[in-house]
């Protein structure tokens, strides 16, 4: 699916729609980082890291680097779960508060994190832990 400035990522459906595929039978996590301006419209998106079956091993450096470099006003983050299981872990909750912080101290908001199963997926947003 391509992206344009007309594109509006506002709902954590509109990022499983547009992600479930890209994400389709990859056997290691992939985490994607979408940049928006103010009215939430994209900018772009980053393949900021690529993990293993089971692990990714991501630092908010390169989120808030590339968000500088867009002059990016909000991040939305997006990663996926081979295992199929879209459920958060410790790691990613850990990951999710730090990169809040960080974007509160940097005045970038993070919108949501969506994890993305098997044809299901999890948005911290949607769950209150944003």
């Amino acid at each position: 699916t391509k992206c344009d400035n007309k594109t509006k990522f506002t709902n954590s459906n509109i990022i499983y729609d547009y992600f479930v595929n890209i994400f389709r039978d990859k056997k290691q996590e992939y985490f994607y980082c979408i940049y928006v301006d103010t009215k939430s419209n994209y900018i772009d998106k980053k393949c900021l890291f690529i993990g293993t079956i089971n692990s990714s091993l991501v630092h908010p450096r390169e989120i808030f680097k590339e968000a500088y470099l867009l002059s990016a006003n909000s991040i939305i983050c997006v990663h996926n779960h081979p295992s199929g299981d879209s459920n958060p872990s410790k790691e990613d909750i850990l990951l999710t508060k730090k990169i809040k912080e960080i974007g509160i101290l940097h005045g970038i908001k993070i919108l949501d994190h969506v994890i993305i199963g098997n044809s299901n997926y999890f948005s911290f947003y949607d769950n209150n832990m944003l």
